[in-house]
């Protein structure tokens, strides 16, 4: 097994509020993450601790299902998400924190644990999902600076 973590963040000119309703919503995740293409709520809404949300991806030429359980959400704070099972069990961290008067920090942190045949592909896995999670940062940015 191999551990595979990435930490991106952008500085965003919005509000924190607005930023974290922004990204935490499972609805938008289409919209701004370049790889996901669908996004389904599997428990009712609102978002909270234990709801889970399907994800259809295409990351480095595959098409990749997938669904997240919340772990813990704290709004306009911190999101933390994660898979089970599969070639790559994921978790994913949001954090916002306003800084410069009304502006917001958004960290996004990608930790993943490889096993098998895709432990090998780790060190280029790595390389596209820091490119992939800087894109989507960018285009989140464009998104709310509007």
């Amino acid at each position: 097994m191999k551990t595979v973590e990435v930490k991106t963040e952008i500085v965003i000119a919005a509000p924190k509020d607005k930023v974290s309703e922004y990204a935490a919503n499972p609805d938008n995740a289409p919209i701004w993450y370049e790889n996901i293409s669908k996004s389904e709520w599997k428990s009712e809404k609102p978002l909270e601790v234990g709801s889970r949300i399907s994800f259809t991806a295409h990351f480095l030429g595959k098409k990749l299902e997938y669904t997240y359980k919340i772990y813990e959400y704290i709004p306009g704070e911190k999101l933390v998400m994660g898979t089970s099972g599969g070639p790559m069990e994921m978790n994913t961290t949001y954090l916002w924190k306003t800084v410069e008067g009304n502006k917001t920090r958004m960290t996004l942190i990608n930790k993943g644990t490889t096993s098998g045949f895709a432990a090998i592909f780790s060190p280029i896995m790595e390389m596209a999902m820091r490119k992939a999670m800087n894109k989507n940062l960018r285009d989140l940015k464009k998104i709310l600076e509007r």
